[in-house]
């Protein structure tokens, strides 16, 4: 029995396969995304095109606000557009927002497949990296809602944290406000600008975190004006697609 599901040769396909209950396959990670209406880049959690192996979304409909504060009365949709996505047959579940944290432990409660529902879930990791005297720099697209209770709810405190919010920033006003128009040069620009002032008026950051699931586009930008360790939540579902899928390694001796 292959419980693995993977054909990858055409011996494989003389396997015997255990398969999820549902009406497609073949989608790795499932993503929990707000029905919001922006410009979503390559790059965007929110675009498929941004992954080389496939995901399937699933729409919950609330206020990013109410995400943002953690309001208990969206909590019962979270938790069923997870379960949903099991059903599916996802081999692990992320979420859109970084603000999906207030809801990290309840829902991975809810469901058997892993769940890292916030790119704040690497903080930890980051942090063991990196020396006690340096800092990881935080730029959050709600900054006053990056505070030390959402932080309590994975585990987590500010005190090696540098916190930037950037939803004040007019080049990101299209996504904040939900526009249609975007001028990407110009976000791009500002971001690489606003990372290289912090890093310059801090040495002590020793890497650069990204919470927001819009930013990610901007890494690239971010990195080339700071020369740190750039992370998001791609590298974060990137991680979590190669522990639940892995593939034999093949080379040469």
């Amino acid at each position: 029995m292959n419980y693995r599901g993977a054909i990858e040769s055409v011996s494989d396909l003389n396997q015997v396969y255990r398969v999820p209950e549902s009406y497609t396959a073949g989608h790795l990670i499932g993503i929990i995304a707000v029905d919001l209406i922006y410009p979503k880049m390559p790059g965007n959690v929110a675009n498929a095109s941004t992954f080389s192996y496939p995901v399937l979304y699933k729409k919950v409909s609330f206020k990013i606000e109410q995400l943002f504060e953690g309001d208990p009365t969206i909590e019962a949709q979270i938790i069923q557009a997870a379960k949903e996505l099991e059903a599916e047959g996802v081999r692990a579940i992320i979420g859109a927002c970084g603000y999906f944290a207030h809801f990290q432990r309840t829902v991975s409660e809810a469901v058997d497949v892993p769940v890292y529902l916030s790119s704040l879930c690497q903080l930890p990791l980051i942090e063991m990296g990196l020396p006690k005297r340096k800092k990881t720099l935080v730029l959050a697209a709600s900054g006053e809602n990056l505070d030390d209770t959402l932080l309590g709810k994975l585990g987590l405190d500010s005190e090696r944290l540098i916190i930037k919010s950037i939803g004040e920033l007019e080049s990101f006003a299209p996504i904040r406000w939900g526009k249609t128009t975007l001028d990407n040069g110009a976000l791009m620009k500002e971001l690489g600008k606003v990372a290289g002032e912090l890093v310059k008026e801090h040495p002590e950051i020793g890497a650069i975190l990204l919470e927001c699931s819009d930013l990610p586009p901007y890494a690239y930008e971010i990195q080339r004006m700071t020369g740190l360790p750039v992370y998001d939540f791609i590298t974060m579902i990137d991680w979590v697609k190669h522990a639940v899928v892995k593939r034999p390694y093949l080379g040469y001796l």
